[in-house]
Parts: structure tokens; sequence; C-alpha cells
């Protein structure tokens, strides 16, 4: 296995910022894994696995190793109960392999349609649109295991999914590689189109007709790109803040302020904001900070407009978590990693 040298890793991430890799390598087949653990530049504490690139800013250049996972494949390895288990290799393109699973005729990611970047990194973030996440259709994750050196399969429980989050961001983070997911996917289209915009489109589009997975792919895939620039016109990593949950008296009382706000009770008692709106009420759509802004038709994305520089998104962040603290009492959280990984916001 061969390293390359200094690599330049700007058209590796959807934002666009300027960065190099001290040593870097695309990894096509997992199973050289061991291989590449033993390399003298290996080293596990700074090593950077990078899928589609849709959720880091580079704070500057990446002082270790970047793998780039990029082993593809898809295969159906059983069915039961009206399920079918599909295998997908962790460098397959998100979007790619979710049309993929549409004209299989199995159904279970359509809305999860058009997100950027590729199987592996999905349940890091435990990625979710539209009602949906996909902690709801993976059925296990193989990875391999840096501390023993050897493959393991962690099942939906053990991977202890969350809100955003999982054990691969958590106690598992440096530990754990994913190399391919299993997605337990219906032969049986049950819609789920409660959330946002969705039926309305659906009923225009559909004309009284039986709606379809690919019907409501289509459908995500309008709102998505009314509302989000592509990476490839305007740099982004799409969704820059999480959807921020909050107490429920505290949701009551931003409530009776706000009227019209909002809010989404959870199982737990919580109420989850829509992180969007509480900025877009600051009136921030179109704020700059050098070459960094808020996107003008969706407050939630911050895009690099004009050469942004590391800086310039990091004051920008910063100014939007401060704005909506000041009026809201709520503290908003980035998505995206911050590498090297150092505490930002």
């Amino acid at each position: 296995m061969q390293l390359q040298h200094n690599v330049d890793l700007t058209p590796l991430n959807t934002f666009g910022l300027n960065a190099r890799a001290r040593y870097f390598t695309a990894l096509e087949n997992a199973a050289l894994l061991p291989e590449l653990c033993a390399l003298p530049e290996f080293d596990r504490s700074s090593v950077l696995w990078l899928g589609g690139g849709s959720n880091v800013l580079f704070m500057q250049d990446y002082p270790g190793l970047v793998v780039h996972m990029c082993n593809s494949g898809v295969r159906e390895i059983g069915r039961s109960d009206g399920l079918v288990y599909i295998e997908a290799q962790a460098g397959e393109i998100w979007h790619d392999f979710v049309l993929q699973t549409l004209e299989m005729g199995l159904s279970g990611l359509e809305n999860l349609s058009l997100i950027p970047g590729t199987v592996g990194a999905s349940p890091v973030q435990n990625i979710g649109a539209y009602g949906v996440e996909v902690k709801d259709v993976i059925r296990s994750v193989r990875c391999f295991d840096l501390e023993t050196g050897k493959f393991v399969e962690l099942d939906n429980a053990q991977c202890r999914f969350a809100y955003r989050e999982s054990i691969f961001k958590q106690e598992g983070k440096g530990r754990y590689v994913i190399t391919a997911v299993t997605f337990a996917l219906r032969e049986n289209f049950e819609p789920n189109i409660r959330y946002g915009d969705l039926a309305a489109i659906l009923e225009e589009n559909c004309g009284g007709r039986e709606i379809t997975a690919k019907d409501v792919s289509d459908a995500v895939c309008i709102i998505r790109r009314s509302k989000l620039p592509d990476p490839k016109e305007l740099g982004n990593v799409g969704s820059f803040f999480k959807n921020p949950v909050v107490p429920a008296q505290q949701a009551t009382a931003l409530k009776k302020q706000y009227s019209d706000m909002p809010a989404y009770p959870q199982e737990n008692g919580s109420v989850k904001l829509a992180a969007g709106w509480l900025i877009d009420q600051c009136r921030l759509k179109g704020y700059e900070v050098g070459g960094a802004a808020v996107h003008d038709k969706q407050a939630l994305v911050l895009v690099n407009r004009n050469q942004a520089s590391a800086a310039d998104v990091r004051a920008l962040a910063e100014y939007v978590c401060n704005q909506v603290e000041e009026k809201f009492g709520v503290a908003l959280q980035p998505e995206p990693n911050w590498l090297p990984d150092v505490h930002v916001i």
C-alpha cells in the first residue's frame, strides 16, 4: 500500500475549504485495513477517515493521515417477514444507493433522498429528514475494530442511536472504522408523508393515483433542491446546525411569545425546535462574514459564497449562535465536524 504526500483536500470537502493532508490514501478494499494500520505513518489517534466530505470543516491543513473510504458494492443478503436485507459498502454514494434500492422495488430510504455523503457516514450522524432517521432502517453496521484488529458486526441496539448521535460519535469514536452497512428495507411500501410539504407536493404531482416510494423520493428532491444549494455550485455542508431539543416548559414559554414557532414533542417529554426558523427570525438570511454567508433561501445552511476561509466560517457560525441565544435563550450546536478536532463553538 502506497501513501501520497501533501495532497489537496479542497475537492474532497463539500464546503470547499482549502486544506492539504500530510499523508493520504484512497481505500477501495476494506480487507486492506490491517495492512494500512501496520504502516509507520498510521496513528490511530490522528487518522481521519473521510467519506464524501459533506460533514467536515477543515480549519487548517490536516497534520496526519487522511483515508478516503472508496469501497463500493451493493448486494442482497437475505429476506424475512416482508423485509429485504441489503448490504452496502461504506464508500457508496448515499443518494445513488437510495435510488438503487428504489429501482429494486424496495422502500424505507425514500425520505432520505438527496442527502449528501456516503453510506458509511450515514450511521455516524444518524442522518434524518422528513420524519425518518436512518436508524429506523439499519439492521447492522460492519466495522474494523482498531483496538482488536478484527472486523466486527454491531447490531442496531449496539450502535446506540439517538438524534444525530451514535456510538461512532461517542465512545466508539476513534475505535470503529465503518466498512459496510446492512439495511432492512420493505417490499411493501408504507408512505411517511406527514412531515413538511411532502403531502402537498405529492397531491399535486400524483393527481389522486396511488403514491409510490419513487414519488416520495421525487418530492423530497424537489423540496431539497428548492431550499438547499448544490455543493458543486455553492460550497456547503447541508444543514449546519442541529435542531435544538429543549425542555417542554421552555418550549411552552416560547410558544406563548411566538405562536407560529414550529415545535415537535419528543417521546421523552422534551420538544424539538426548528433551528432554521430560529435563525430566520433573527433576520440572518444572506448575512455575510468574509466569504461565508447564511444562505438566502434556507437559514439553516451556511455557504461558501466567495472563497471563504476557515476563520470566516467560524466567525459566522459563532455570530449565528450568539444571535439565536440572545433572542430565544436557545443554544445551537453545529452538525459538521471541525477538523482538526478542536473546540470551536
